[in-house]
């Protein structure tokens, strides 16, 4: 109860709100919305070029992959079928494969009318996070193609409907931002005014809120960055070849964009990654590069920015890129991709990871996932078993660090978190970089009966660990870790995700100290 009163205590009222009318809508069985406007009007599609093709998940008429795990239905499609979890279900009724390079209209349109035929036996599929990201497809579908089909059109129709009545403002958060950008893809092909006045007061006011002053997503994870402002510019590319509106929303979106590039570029490292922390998987978003070069056909212009307002901090030298966290959980309302890991940090070493975040593979609701969330998988410190921030069911935080002191120059970051306040304990990291060299120094403020630990995780690559004594060698790769008040080291495997349910074994190690650490990474 305690774990649940810490969970509810940051909702908004709204959250609340619509969290208790939803449950009542759906015992009341409240859901009959009219879709009957008269499409039989003449109806004009829209223009559209895709510029980023999907990921190919169809692969044949009846074969699909999704989270690195695949599927072949027989003759009758089941779009409930829940074998692999609820994301790869969400993921079958997205229709994102309709937007991938190798597939035929012949197919995508088999697809869209299967699913069509099957609409009353929907259930996740009629959820409104997978209408919105299915409405964004078959209208991209449709209209690259030049398709006016009426039973087509009226089934989206319908399916806007539910999603206009559902919007998820239980949730918020990116949630709600999709359901924005999807009416609003619904409002341009329909020329819609009741979906196009809704979504542009959710674009406005969830933008403005969701966007940080240093250009981050607020969710704090670079994955769904990269998802937000990749539909942020489909928004911009079908409002620009679509003379519907004249009413500034371009300008206003182009202005997002452009922060929101900031931020990215300062955040992604030279080979192209992204820092793989708060939920972020390979495989799910466009790339970086991907999103800088639509920008560019856009003709978005971008500065180099500084991240201040996310919590996150990157320095780049000759040698190396180092990545790290010295933020708070984020936004207090709704932390779902929130991980357990303040003063996590990431290390490339000449454009390779070397020190990495141990990512995701699931978004199951099970021990994977709370160890995946957890400290333990975090290039952090954890005393006794007890985790900084409390992560609990999936998506859920409790007690949570807070950061209670920052200091900052051009050459080093010293922070102190609250994490342990229960056990009476701050915790203060500092980082300090020089040319050729990385200092860790980490302190309690008071000893503790406790068994401290900091973690070290390994990229795969790294095959090769010589310890001898407080010196660990990374053997391969020419880099040398000298640890000063460690009280033992040891040397162990983790798995390190390489996606939704792809995992690798890996190297880390897990030094055991008193009250101070202090760690010398060489390269």
């Amino acid at each position: 109860m305690i774990k649940f009163l810490q969970t509810v205590r940051y909702f908004k009222l709204k959250q609340v709100y619509y969290q208790c009318y939803y449950r009542l809508k759906a015992v009341l069985k409240i859901g009959n919305y009219n879709s009957a406007r008269d499409l039989n009007e003449p109806f004009q599609s829209i223009i559209w070029e895709d510029f980023v093709l999907s990921e190919n998940s169809l692969l044949s008429t009846n074969t699909f992959e999704f989270l690195n795990i695949r599927h072949s239905f027989s003759e009758k499609f089941d779009w409930n079928l829940n074998d692999y979890g609820k994301l790869w279900t969400y993921n079958l009724n997205y229709f994102d494969y309709l937007n991938q390079e190798e597939i035929s209209l012949n197919d995508g349109l088999f697809l869209i009318q299967k699913f069509i035929a099957e609409n009353d036996s929907l259930k996740d599929g009629k959820e409104p996070y997978p209408i919105s990201l299915r409405g964004i497809n078959w209208i991209k579908f449709l209209s690259k193609h030049s398709i006016v089909d009426y039973d087509i059109n009226k089934a989206l129709f319908g399916h806007y409907q539910i999603l206009f009545h559902n919007l998820e403002y239980h949730l918020l958060g990116n949630h709600l931002l999709e359901n924005g950008f999807s009416l609003f893809f619904g409002a341009y092909f329909f020329k819609d005014e009741v979906l196009y006045k809704k979504a542009i007061k959710i674009l406005k006011e969830e933008l403005n809120e969701q966007i940080l002053k240093d250009g981050a997503h607020f969710e704090l994870s670079p994955m769904y960055h990269q998802i937000v402002l990749y539909r942020l510019m489909e928004c911009i590319n079908l409002s620009h070849h679509n003379k519907w509106k004249e009413d500034g929303i371009e300008l206003f979106l182009r202005q997002k964009a452009s922060k929101m590039l900031s931020w990215l570029e300062e955040t992604t490292f030279s080979n192209g990654n992204i820092p793989m922390v708060n939920d972020s998987a390979y495989g799910i978003a466009p790339t970086s590069r991907q999103i800088f070069d639509y920008a560019e056909k856009l003709k978005l212009n971008w500065t180099k920015g500084q991240l201040t307002d996310s919590g996150y901090r990157k320095f780049f030298r000759s040698k190396y890129e180092f990545f790290l966290d010295v933020g708070n959980v984020g936004p207090d309302y709704q932390p779902g991709h929130a991980h357990s890991d303040t003063f996590n940090f990431e290390m490339y070493v000449s454009g390779r990871p070397v020190i990495v975040d141990t990512g995701i593979s699931t978004y199951e609701k099970n021990r994977l996932r709370r160890q995946e969330r957890g400290t333990v998988s975090h290039n952090t410190v954890q005393v006794g078993n007890q985790d900084q921030t409390q992560v609990w069911g999936g998506f859920r935080v409790a007690k949570r660090a807070r950061i209670v002191s920052l200091e900052e120059g051009p050459d080093y970051v010293k922070a102190t978190h609250n994490g342990y306040s229960n056990l009476g304990i701050e915790h203060t990291r500092s980082f300090t970089f020089e040319p050729s060299r990385v200092i860790i120094n980490d302190e309690l403020n008071k000893n503790t009966m406790q068994k401290q630990s900091a973690f070290f995780h390994f990229h795969p690559s790294v095959k090769k660990i010589d310890l001898n004594q407080n010196l660990v060698e990374l053997c391969n790769e020419n880099i040398t870790i000298k640890f000063d008040g460690a009280i033992g080291i040891e040397i162990g495997k983790y798995n390190f995700c390489k996606g939704f349910n792809l995992r690798e074994k890996s190297l880390k190690i897990i030094v055991s100290f008193q009250r101070n650490l202090n760690a010398q990474i060489e390269v």
